[in-house]
């Protein structure tokens, strides 16, 4: 009996764990893509995950980013490669729900216990009226030039103009 309670307080806590370092339900798993056999533990893949811009309706981003498997990935231990990739979509009537700020992130998730992190962070293009997305990773002593980038242009959704503010 006591190794029952323990062994679900140890997955609980690799739970939450898991739930700190990797995020919450803010964003929703599109799928994954197994890019890499491990004869232990998980198989590397590329996972593809959406969300919506927090501030902006009728806007959609889809990552896709490797994950490493492997034991040290199981445990999240690994730290992931700084790859990414991302495309954002109007999905609707584009409506400014607040004021915006450039450079303003919209996204973030840990790839490595402590060091390291993915962004995406958000600018306006006012002269050509396009929202545009940067993805990449960062760390704490040093960054990485591996960057994602897309461009969103502020169109009418059917008989809907763009609402800004």
């Amino acid at each position: 009996m006591k190794f029952v309670i323990v062994g679900v307080l140890v997955l609980m806590a690799a739970l939450g764990l898991s739930w700190w370092i990797f995020g919450g339900a803010s964003r929703g798993q599109v799928g994954s893509v197994s890019t890499n056999f491990r004869w232990l533990g998980p198989n590397d893949r590329i996972a593809i995950d959406a969300f919506e811009d927090p501030k902006i309706e009728g806007v959609a981003c889809y990552i896709s980013r490797p994950q490493r498997g492997g034991v040290s990935g199981a445990l999240g231990t690994a730290e992931e490669a700084a790859d990414v990739g991302i495309a954002c979509r109007q999905i609707g009537p584009i409506v400014f729900r607040e004021q915006i700020r450039d450079g303003e992130r919209v996204f973030d998730e840990r790839r490595s216990l402590i060091f390291k992190s993915l962004q995406v962070v958000r600018f306006f293009d006012a002269t050509r009226n396009v929202l545009v997305y940067v993805a990449y990773t960062d760390r704490v002593m040093t960054g990485s030039p591996q960057n994602s980038i897309s461009a969103v242009p502020l169109m009418p959704w059917g008989t809907v103009p763009a609402q800004t503010k």
